[in-house]
């Protein structure tokens, strides 16, 4: 498509495969927004795209992703707020129109899937590159490939992790990794050894979320303790996802494969001469130009 529509906080790009999610780095964007900076969602790692009113004069675009299409949303296993989710694209009221025809051409890109079924593989980046943040009972540290390291803090870490001694871990070692957000009452990260599932059950499965082991984070030198200003989302959630895409075999730092989409079909002719008759009705309302009409036009008439 290379079409872009500018929201509040970020500007969505549209490719002819895919969405480019660019965050605007002002003091009033969400600190997550600023550190994740940019991201492409493949059409394929897509369930769905909604429409539906804002706050205070606004509508929100939001694009559903599939379970276990992003490591980022899979760490954060619902936990996120309305405010945080990198997916909704918050506009004026007056871009509702407009909003409404990226909305039903990212509708018509999906391909016809059962959007319940969940990805086999991750289809969206992790965050790159070595990561660190400090937590309150110690520091960790990614080196972005393979290894992960929790050096514990003289002031906060129990007497159960000093004993055990800073901790270094292998992502081949490692099935998931669990992350309580800071904004919650008793936030953590927690790696889960392989052996080790069963001290953790029930729900320490190998993605994000709320574990409700049997061994205490504050005991167990497999976790770090948020608290105090320390392990924000904006840190400690892009470090939990680049770790468990290193888990599951795409290291942070791996390239995503782009999915090989299956072979174009001619579109229905009722449904192009849909999108063509709102395309017309942007272009007589001004949010459109003549030049972007005539391509956008030609685009919809070659599906025919």
């Amino acid at each position: 498509m290379g079409d872009v529509l500018a929201g509040i906080h970020a500007t969505w790009e549209f490719e002819s495969d895919a969405v480019v999610i660019r965050f605007e780095r002002g003091i009033r964007t969400p600190k997550l927004f600023q550190a994740l900076r940019e991201r492409r969602i493949p059409h394929e790692a897509l369930a769905s795209v909604t429409l539906t009113p804002g706050v205070r004069g606004t509508v929100v675009l939001h694009a559903v992703p599939r379970a276990g299409a992003d490591p980022l949303m899979e760490a954060a296993a619902g936990q996120l707020k309305d405010g945080n989710d990198p997916y909704r694209l918050v506009l004026p009221a007056d871009r509702e129109t407009l909003a409404e025809y990226y909305q039903g051409e990212l509708l018509s890109a999906l391909a016809p899937r059962d959007a319940e079924r969940p990805a086999d593989g991750f289809l969206v980046q992790a965050p790159q590159g070595p990561q660190s943040f400090k937590a309150y009972d110690g520091k960790a540290s990614f080196d972005g490939v393979s290894e992960v390291a929790f050096r514990w803090s003289w002031s906060g870490a129990s007497s159960e992790k000093w004993k055990a001694g800073d901790q270094t871990f292998q992502a081949r070692d490692l099935c998931g990794v669990v992350w309580r957000s800071p904004e919650l009452f008793e936030g953590y990260l927690r790696l889960l050894p392989r052996g080790r599932e069963q001290d953790h059950a029930p729900g320490g499965g190998s993605g994000g979320g709320m574990d409700g082991g049997t061994v205490l984070p504050d005991h167990d030198p497999a976790a770090l303790l948020f608290g105090g200003g320390r392990g924000p989302v904006h840190q400690s959630l892009p470090f939990a996802a680049a770790v468990l895409a290193a888990i599951r075999g795409g290291g942070a730092g791996a390239r995503v494969p782009v999915p090989v989409r299956a072979a174009t079909r001619a579109s229905d002719p009722a449904g192009v001469a849909e999108r063509i008759r709102h395309l017309s009705e942007l272009h007589r309302a001004g949010l459109v130009t003549d030049e972007e009409f005539s391509v956008k036009k030609a685009e919809l008439l070659a599906e025919l």
